[in-house]
């Protein structure tokens, strides 16, 4: 265990255990890096004897949530959301980053992996597919959309799109209801019935990050607090990795 990460962890068991009672924290968070959150909540859970209620949604969502008034203890998303909740005064500055990650690519389960190793070959890939799939409201999915413009075939990929709702962009793929999906690469983590093909070329690639925010009126700031520097901390590098989370340095 890295000493860093052991004095964090042995400060998040004192404020458990200094605690009358476990108590429950309200987590609301973007989609793009669930497979990681989910995993380090449960592990935060172990740890703590706290429980967590963690629900997710696309970000903006996420956030028009919050300024109508939902309660929450954590939100967690990406940097330019928490920014905002912070301008708006329902999140306490400064936000906490964790993690990052680029868009990937996926098939269903043991159909042909396309060559998508260079702009030309993503490019002939798409026009080939009779249907893509990504996130209709998420930062990935708009993203995806502008690099159509940018590659000259927008056009002819128009009535190939399918965008989804958060929760079914990787899933439909899984059902056979469309060829491919391009998403932020962490929502394809542990989703059965899909192949990683791999990230989009260099050239087209970006990176979509994730930070964590106190509420400025959590019910439980201390152990959401705890909750925060349990995500960010350096032994949590080991499973934002396994789950497509390229740790913030």
């Amino acid at each position: 265990m890295r000493p860093l990460f052991a004095c964090v962890l042995i400060a998040v068991l004192l404020a458990a255990t200094s605690a009358a009672q476990a108590v429950e924290l309200k987590v609301l968070s973007g989609n793009g890096p669930r497979a990681a959150v989910r995993e380090l909540c449960a592990q935060f859970e172990r740890a703590t004897g706290h429980k967590i209620d963690l629900r997710f949604g696309v970000n903006p969502e996420v956030r028009q949530k919050i300024e109508a008034g939902e309660s929450f203890d954590v939100v967690i998303g990406n940097p330019p959301i928490i920014d905002m909740l912070i301008k708006d005064k329902l999140v306490v500055a400064p936000r906490v980053d964790f993690g990052r990650a680029g868009l990937g690519v996926a098939v269903k389960s043991g159909t042909p992996k396309p060559d998508i190793a260079s702009v030309a070959a993503f490019k002939q890939a798409l026009l080939k597919t009779k249907a893509v799939a990504y996130p209709g409201k998420g930062a990935s999915g708009i993203y995806f959309v502008s690099l159509l413009d940018r590659m000259g075939i927008a056009a002819e990929m128009k009535s190939k799109l399918k965008p989804m709702a958060a929760e079914d962009t990787v899933e439909v793929v899984a059902r056979g209801e469309a060829d491919m999906v391009v998403v932020v690469a962490t929502r394809i983590v542990d989703v059965s019935g899909v192949d990683v093909v791999g990230p989009i070329p260099p050239e087209l690639q970006t990176h979509i990050g994730f930070a964590a925010g106190l509420s400025v009126a959590a019910k439980e700031p201390q152990a959401a607090k705890a909750l925060i520097a349990f995500l960010s901390a350096p032994g949590a590098a080991a499973t934002l990795k396994t789950k497509g989370v390229e740790p913030h340095r």
